[in-house]
């Protein structure tokens, strides 16, 4: 449980990192721009889309097992897409080992 804890926090980390040099290099309608020049980029785009629907689908089926509100997380992939999903899957582990009994 801790192992993929840190990970998925890891990945957040490195990926903000990433994400914070694009923002600054180029703008958040930079980071878009570019997928509108040919068929194959607007492919990329599409497929991202499609990649954070589906998510976003997930999380909310999800939700409703686990109890967790999936608006927000629903809220932060259509601003900043795969944050959404990462910080789900983090709040999602953290509420599992929270109802894991401690075994001596």
């Amino acid at each position: 449980m801790f192992a993929r804890l840190s990970i998925l926090v890891l990945v957040i980390a490195a990926f903000g990192v990433l994400t914070t040099l694009a923002l600054l290099d180029v703008g958040y309608f930079g980071i878009l721009a570019p997928h509108f020049k040919s068929y194959g980029e607007a492919q990329v785009l599409a497929d991202l889309v499609i990649l954070g629907l589906l998510a976003c689908i997930w999380m909310v089926r999800d939700a409703r097992n686990t109890g967790i509100a999936a608006w927000p997380f629903i809220l932060i992939t259509l601003v900043a897409g795969s944050f959404g999903p990462l910080l789900y899957l983090v709040v999602r582990e953290r509420r599992k080992s929270a109802r894991q009994p401690v075994t001596a």
